[in-house]
């Protein structure tokens, strides 16, 4: 934003505007010591001829200085043909010295990151940042991501897909304790093959009272999800419809967009109240609220991901909101916000440009020390190139043929599982597989017997999901995915526990933001890992892109300015 500078001073200088002061034409190219030039005719005021020239800066460090002070606001002037910066707005004080003339030029308000974004979405869910971290499922996105981004006031949604259900309810326990008031969220992920474990997360979530959940991974709207939502409904005193229960929900696709943006659809509401869950009063509320408070369109993201550009995508869902909208005329329109590919101040910066309410980072909070990751998983994740990931069949949903975004340096789990699903398209069952086949698969990537594995699938779902046996018991296709589903599922378990000896089977989620994330740390403190804390990366990504929305404004300006004033680099938590 750009704002005259008479706006800006204080009442009492607005007396060096006076008589319509004389305007300046003359086309400045020249160069100085601090290598700023106008390319075009700027019209500025003749301010004083008395200014202590000690608020202004000149030199390349103070100017930065000055750049970076973005709780203040930004003044460039023009001081006997050179470009200075200050941050005073009562850079004028009477007093006998004697100084050239100070022609104001540009002014620019402050701009703290608290500023990015939209505003409804901090006070929506009582946050600093117009910022959140996403799910990384099995619990990476840990208890101790969750609170310490609580405690700085960011939201964080703890990983809870492919979690049993005791260790959810352990992780909501702690959490609460931790965070009585927030904020904090719970991910509930869309489990085709395990409803059972959809549901049971539903029923926590709403045992302990836990007021918002990030959706992902869905494909179509399921009654747990519907449940959850409608479950929180109620009317006020004014007889206004109040939302108990949040739902953030990730997208990469307009036909499961639509989903979220709409009402929860009358036939499952109307299941719902016939399994006695829900009342006719929840059903019929359901009906005059969107699914959800907040859309995520997730581009290319490590995990589960449809790898679409978020230049492209984002537009596409702002515009489907957009027209939902104008059909159902919420209170409160649905607010969507940016994922995938998020790790640097600019890709930030460039979503709050295209209309983000929020920004959402994911891969790289998973090399910070709070994530519940091993730290041969975290190392290979700080050495990570944007090129250095590729897309791998997914455990939760191998059958389907879904795919997740997964590290490629370092562990050869991605073609791995590739091999698997080839198999599993090739042969109707575990007894057709040529011997030749089979014994590879059972040395390079089991290292066990097929029949080992098996039993060990059997005890490992009796316990889990009974149901999943049952069915593979007279379907021998089904039992190959399982025995399958038993490599791919444990691949991200050893990732998380640093399992010895299966380093090169490591399943390590990753997109290729993490890639654009160590070249933008290369040379500054988080560069290594034991110095990545889930808050300096959260407080250096707004900040550094505050700073650059403030660079872009002066540019728009007409100001050139070399790039040594674009370079933001991290700098420690103060």
């Amino acid at each position: 934003m750009i704002v005259n500078l008479r706006a800006c001073l204080s009442p009492k200088l607005n007396f060096i505007f006076r008589n319509e002061a004389k305007k300046v034409t003359s086309l400045f190219v020249s160069t100085h010591k601090n290598d700023m030039r106008f390319s075009e005719n700027l019209t500025g005021h003749n301010l004083v001829e008395k200014n202590p020239l000690d608020f202004v800066s000149f030199d390349h460090a103070d100017i930065k200085a000055k750049l970076l002070d973005l709780e203040k606001p930004c003044y460039v002037v023009r001081v006997d043909g050179k470009i200075g910066f200050t941050n005073e707005a009562d850079f004028y004080r009477a007093n006998d010295a004697k100084t050239g003339q100070v022609e104001p030029l540009i002014a620019l308000p402050p701009l703290p990151p608290q500023q990015l974004g939209d505003p409804e979405f901090r006070a929506f869910h009582r946050v600093k940042y117009a910022y959140a971290t996403g799910a990384m499922a099995g619990g990476i996105s840990s208890e101790e991501l969750v609170i310490a981004l609580g405690r700085e006031g960011i939201l964080s949604s703890f990983g809870a897909g492919g979690l049993r259900p005791a260790r959810i309810e352990a992780a909501i326990q702690r959490i609460q304790r931790a965070l009585p008031q927030g904020p904090y969220a719970f991910n509930l992920i869309h489990s085709p093959n395990e409803q059972a474990l959809e549901r049971g997360a539903v029923d926590l979530y709403l045992k302990y009272g836990v007021r918002t959940v990030e959706a992902s991974a869905f494909l179509d709207l399921t009654p747990n999800i519907v449940y959850y939502r409608a479950a929180g409904l109620s009317l006020n005193s004014a007889n206004q419809i109040e939302i108990k229960h949040k739902v953030i929900a990730k997208v990469s696709r307009r036909e499961v967009a639509t989903q979220f943006l709409q009402p929860a659809a009358t036939k499952i509401l109307k299941e719902l109240v016939n399994q006695g869950r829900l009342t006719e009063l929840q059903a019929a509320l359901a009906e005059q609220v969107p699914m959800a408070d907040d859309i995520t369109v997730e581009a290319d993201s490590g995990g589960h991901t449809d790898n679409r550009p978020l230049v492209c995508l984002f537009p596409s869902i702002l515009s489907l909101r957009d027209e939902i909208q104008e059909k159902y005329g919420y209170a409160r329109p649905v607010r969507v916000g940016a994922a995938g590919g998020i790790g640097t101040p600019q890709s930030a910066l460039a979503a709050f440009i295209m209309g983000a309410a929020y920004v959402v980072t994911g891969s790289v909070n998973q090399s910070c020390i709070e994530a519940a990751a091993s730290e041969h998983t975290k190392q290979l994740l700080a050495q990570a190139q944007m090129p250095d990931v590729m897309m791998a069949p997914a455990a939760d949903m191998f059958e389907m043929g879904v795919k997740l975004q997964v590290l490629k340096r370092g562990t050869l789990f991605g073609v791995r599982a590739q091999k698997l699903y080839e198999v599993y398209r090739t042969y109707d069952s575990i007894e057709t597989i040529p011997p030749q086949e089979r014994e590879k698969l059972e040395k390079q990537i089991f290292r066990r017997s097929l029949d080992v594995v098996w039993d060990d699938t059997v005890a490992f779902f009796t316990q889990r999901d009974p149901e999943q046996i049952t069915r593979a018991a007279n379907n021998p296709k089904q039992k190959m995915a399982l025995i399958f589903r038993w490599y791919l599922g444990l691949a991200s378990r050893w990732s998380n526990s640093g399992e010895k000896g299966r380093e090169v089977d490591y399943q390590i989620w990753c997109g290729p933001a993490m890639g654009g994330f160590n070249d933008w740390v290369k040379g500054s403190y988080l560069a290594e890992p034991h110095n990545r804390r889930v808050v300096d990366v959260a407080h250096n990504i707004m900040t550094g892109a505050a700073f650059l929305h403030r660079i872009q404004s002066l540019k728009v300006h007409g100001l050139h300015m070399p790039a040594y004033y674009s370079q933001y680099c991290p700098a420690p938590l103060k």
